[in-house]
């Protein structure tokens, strides 16, 4: 199913995320994150709250989001099929079992629901179609934020374990992906609670 396309009123969206993704770019570059224990946390957190407070407080990029179609927020997760390179990185011995291991299948399995969702699921019409998506949603976020955790306390029992995530291109999950994917998860639970009716697929 291909993906609908995006509305004329979108620059001023995909500048800012343009943007970001530029300065991820140059900060993994130029190696200058800090080794995998709190202060990555902080930064995702941080990133996190910045990208709310752009979606939810800030008129136009507010207004941007709330005519966005859902379905862009879902094929976001599909970046989550990164998963994949944790478990080659820890073949390698690149990465630690606990974290490659679950890190890795658990973004692989939320990635392949997400991108089933937009193969099967009509929409957000339906109790029955946002429940489907509901649970998906809580699913990915568990997930999500036990990646970080499990990142974290991997990062502190042994710093150079998770050097691979402080480099490009694993760089740009702390500081690019993982806070979109947080956000979008968020983004997504207002749109259920909403019950807007939104359907994603043509007829």
């Amino acid at each position: 199913m291909a993906l609908p396309r995006l509305s004329p009123d979108t620059s001023l969206g995909l500048t800012i995320v343009g943007l970001w993704l530029v300065i991820a770019l140059v900060v993994g570059a130029s190696g200058v994150l800090p080794p995998m224990h709190p202060p990555v946390a902080v930064i995702i957190i941080c990133l996190t709250v910045f990208a709310l407070v752009l979606a939810l407080r800030v008129s136009p990029v507010r207004e941007w989001v709330a005519a966005l179609d859902p379905r862009w927020l879902v094929s976001f997760h599909l970046t989550r099929f990164v998963g994949f390179y944790f478990l080659v990185l820890y073949d390698r011995g690149e990465l630690p079992r606990g974290f490659a291991l679950y890190g890795g299948w658990g973004d692989i399995i939320v990635a392949t629901l997400a991108a089933l969702l937009l193969l099967f699921v009509p929409g957000l019409a339906t109790a029955r179609d946002r429940g489907v998506v509901g649970v998906w949603n809580a699913l990915g976020l568990i997930d999500i934020l036990a990646v970080v955790a499990t990142a974290v306390r991997s990062g502190i029992a042994d710093p150079t374990s998770m050097a691979a995530l402080l480099r490009l291109p694993l760089s740009l999950l702390p500081t690019f992906v993982v806070p979109i994917v947080i956000t979008t998860h968020a983004l997504l639970f207002l749109r259920l609670r909403s019950a807007r009716p939104v359907r994603w697929r043509a007829a």
